[in-house]
């Protein structure tokens, strides 16, 4: 067993680095396999979950692919891909498992803290887009994952799905949208609060605030040292552990650089800011109760997605339309200007420039985004609200993403728009790269770390039969049984505490 690999007499078996809703998710896996196990966590700021996992810093969405359309691209023949829709919506499935097994399990004490049920609105207008639209529509209708869709071209229906998005608008301009009554809203910083507080009560588990992680490297005896700085008395130490996690975010490229792994080598990061127009009337909020999603502008990264987007965030309800996109040098919201110089080494400078000069659409939107006025990103709103005014809405700004870039053999690098497991060929050490979907899908990405950095254990008996009662279709396809996938989403619901809303 794992914890026979033991390097340290004082050092815990596994480090953490980032305290998101990543580390939270494979750390609370982690102890429930094996409850001996010692687990440090180490985060540089005064509070679990306040980069990318945070509510207001874009990870507010249970991305379940019902209403993102850049995860159903158009072919050129003019079908629609729904191969990464499904893929998502079944690895969503796998997360609202968990988390039902979290909260039966009084790990978790009420859900309706961290999830609720929000319909997922997919809305455009156009004749080329509506046809997109419903060719979508029919394709994902051949997968039971989205059998309880609807669609609409008839304005009576969409005005009661979406008043604010209808009210005012041009009667002869052709519209279409989609409705899953079962979407979902997941505010994945309370979530992994919650979980990280849960860790802290139990025996072998260390969660350190105020921590910078600031090297590592591999010992002659395969344990891993890690230099660690508190950054309020400025006492520095070395941890001694055997399996190291780095799910810092956007700060997970310089670490795994300087891990020095082969593994790591060639990868390089590309950083994505974001800000909100975050609505101040609560009369306008109490009139949208839907996530809109419509379709990117040519050359955005899938993290600008713009969607008029109903959210529950500390109790409250919050309407946000966004994001709009920007760009930072900083690798985190709170990181420095000089990340990304910094991150620029020889083994990765190629495929970055090859990916800069691959990527020229993506340049040219960010630009145009950073220099944007009011006036502009208020046109943009009444694309999706056609009555909203200035004075109800404030700029807020959100996360850093950094897009992974990474060596190709055709262009010599390539921009990837997913999230990315990079682990040592011995399993002792992993880092997660990327963005979306994240933390929607971490269970699932979780899940694939442990069979790649601990395959024997994954292999025992003991493993299986707990993985199993966490996750009840663990070892098995939800996409290829209806049945079992029907049963689960049913359980999830009433543990979840979630509505299966009627659609007039």
């Amino acid at each position: 067993m794992f914890s026979s690999k033991r390097t340290s007499e004082t050092g815990p078996d596994v480090v953490l680095i980032g305290a998101g809703i990543m580390s939270a998710t494979l750390g609370m896996l982690l102890k429930e396999l094996q409850p001996e196990l010692t687990i440090a966590i180490y985060e540089r700021l005064d509070m679990a979950a306040a980069e990318s996992s945070d509510a207001w810093n874009n990870a507010g969405t249970g991305h379940s692919a019902f209403c993102e359309l850049n995860y159903t691209p158009q072919k050129q023949d003019g079908s629609v891909d729904i191969k990464k829709a499904v893929n998502i919506a079944e690895q969503f499935e796998v997360s609202r498992q968990f988390w039902a097994y979290l909260v039966a399990n009084n790990i978790v004490s009420n859900p309706q803290t961290f999830i609720q049920s929000i319909p997922h609105m997919s809305f455009v207008w156009g004749d080329e887009n509506v046809d997109y639209l419903k060719k979508r529509y029919k394709a994902l209708q051949q997968c039971h994952l989205f059998n309880r869709m609807k669609y609409s071209e008839d304005k009576t229906q969409l005005e009661h799905w979406m008043p604010l998005v209808m009210d005012g608008r041009d009667p002869s301009q052709k519209v279409a949208a989609t409705r899953m009554e079962l979407g979902t809203d997941v505010n994945f910083g309370a979530l992994s609060r919650a979980l990280f507080n849960h860790l802290e009560s139990l025996e072998g588990i260390s969660l350190h605030f105020n921590h910078d992680v600031r090297d590592l490297k591999k010992a002659e005896d395969g344990s891993w040292q890690i230099k660690v700085k508190n950054r309020e008395t400025r006492e520095k130490q070395v941890i001694k552990t055997n399996f190291v996690f780095i799910g810092a975010g956007g700060g997970s490229l310089p670490l795994l650089e300087k891990s020095d792994i082969p593994e790591g080598k060639g990868f390089g990061g590309f950083p994505v800011s974001g800000q909100w127009l975050r609505c101040t009337n609560p009369e306008i909020i109490e009139q949208h109760q839907a996530k809109v999603y419509g379709k990117a502008s040519v050359g955005a990264p899938p993290m600008s997605v713009p969607h008029l987007d109903t959210r529950m965030i500390d109790g409250e309800k919050a309407l946000l339309f966004g994001p709009y996109a920007g760009f930072s040098t900083k690798f985190l919201k709170n990181g420095s200007v000089f990340d990304l110089p910094l991150s620029i080494k020889a083994n990765n400078i190629h495929p970055m420039v090859s990916a800069g000069l691959d990527n020229i659409p993506l340049t040219k939107y960010l630009i145009a985004q950073v220099r944007q006025k009011p006036e502009d990103r208020l046109d943009a709103l009444r694309e999706y609200f056609p009555e909203a005014q200035m004075e109800d809405w404030e700029l807020e700004i959100a996360g850093q993403r950094v897009q992974v870039i990474k060596k190709d053999p055709e262009h010599g690098g390539i921009l990837e728009f997913g999230t990315e497991v990079v682990s040592a060929a011995d399993g002792s050490l992993a880092a997660l790269l990327g963005a979306s979907p994240g933390a929607s899908t971490a269970v699932s990405i979780m899940l694939n770390l442990l069979r790649r950095c601990f395959k024997e254990d994954l292999e025992t008996e003991a493993w299986q039969i707990k993985l199993k009662k966490m996750i009840p279709s663990y070892g098995q396809s939800l996409l290829n049984n209806p049945t079992l996938c029907n049963e689960l989403r049913k359980w999830t619901t009433e543990v979840l505490e979630l509505e299966e809303m009627q659609t007039a």
